[in-house]
């Protein structure tokens, strides 16, 4: 598969089928992403993965804390700036809306929201999970670097025919995590990352977000 094909065919993937990953092909990602640059070689990343038992084990336990706690534990980060300005806010609006439209959830339907939005907590079904942290001493240079390790992870799962979806959302049970896993408490928790075989009948995997033009955000100068 070309790079373009790999970038163009990627998306957040919200229904994946009941079918495993060979644990090969999970470690032949995680070797080669971590070809991915970072400055000065740092190689800031950390990444649990977690399949099989253990993963069946962590959502069960995450299931029960959602009935007394269905908003989590709070972040450690803003996932998003308090004050989220234009064009940023339309943006995200429109992809929720997007999102929701694809199964003909409106936005009167709180309940209806909340209960897809609780479906992060299962991965969506994916059948392997990745959660990503990063040293607390690391600063915005190194959450980049991270960022390009996860890209790097994501197009590579399309080489083997697998979808992915990152999800920031999971930082709200981050000390959950951090004992189940376990996370040293030197490290934060950034995200976790659902991979597997996608549903291609559900019909929130027909969504395509939109992107801006190339005029809206690149400054081309010279011939």
């Amino acid at each position: 598969m070309k790079v373009s094909d790999a970038i163009n065919s990627r998306i957040t993937t919200r229904a994946f089928l009941d079918k495993p990953v060979p644990q090969s092909t999970l470690r032949a990602i995680l070797e080669t992403a971590k070809r991915a640059p970072s400055g000065g070689n740092l190689q800031p990343w950390h990444v649990w993965l977690v399949t099989g038992e253990p993963l069946a084990r962590f959502k069960a336990l995450i299931k029960e804390k959602m009935a007394t706690s269905p908003r989590g534990e709070g972040t450690e980060y803003q996932i998003y700036p308090a004050e989220l300005k234009e064009p940023y806010r339309s943006r995200r609006f429109k992809c929720g809306e997007d999102m929701y439209a694809t199964i003909n959830m409106p936005r009167e339907d709180k309940l209806g929201r909340l209960l897809n939005f609780a479906r992060n907590f299962e991965l969506f079904g994916a059948p392997a999970a990745m959660f990503f942290a990063i040293d607390r001493q690391m600063q915005q240079g190194q959450w980049a670097d991270l960022g390009m390790f996860m890209q790097s992870i994501m197009l590579l799962a399309r080489e083997h025919g697998l979808h992915t979806c990152p999800q920031e959302a999971w930082a709200i049970w981050h000390k959950t995590l951090g004992e189940f896993l376990p996370i040293p408490p030197e490290l934060m928790l950034f995200c976790g990352m659902g991979l597997g075989y996608m549903d291609e009948a559900h019909p929130m995997n027909r969504l395509r977000t939109d992107r801006a033009p190339l005029s809206e955000f690149a400054t081309i100068m010279g011939d």
